[in-house]
């Protein structure tokens, strides 16, 4: 009879641990979610950094006026009355030429 009962408490131990470390919800899954969910937080993270950055972006576009000036200055070449513009052209040299000084 004890050997029937080690032998039925020996199956249900090998059974359990074989649920833990291999059957749905085993240990290599806990893991494997750990290891997404880690990811997912260090990707939310980065979302939110960019998100808050467009926001104070958007914050600043609706109240402020510094922020349009400097976007017509850079997208769209603004120039108040009493400044002087200065366009700076690079020297092209003709094909063939060194760019060696003399």
């Amino acid at each position: 009879m004890w050997r029937w009962l080690s032998l039925l408490l020996l199956v249900l131990v090998v059974f359990l641990q074989s649920r833990l470390w291999w059957g749905p919800g085993s240990m290599q899954e806990v893991r494997a979610l750990r290891a997404q969910v880690q990811a997912q937080t260090a990707d939310n993270a980065r979302l939110r950094k960019r998100n808050e950055l467009l926001e104070a972006e958007v914050a600043d576009l609706k109240t402020g006026t510094h922020a349009i000036e400097a976007h017509a200055r850079s997208e769209l070449g603004l120039i108040k009355p009493g400044e002087v513009f200065y366009q700076v052209v690079p020297v092209q040299h003709p094909a063939g030429a060194s760019s060696a000084g003399p």
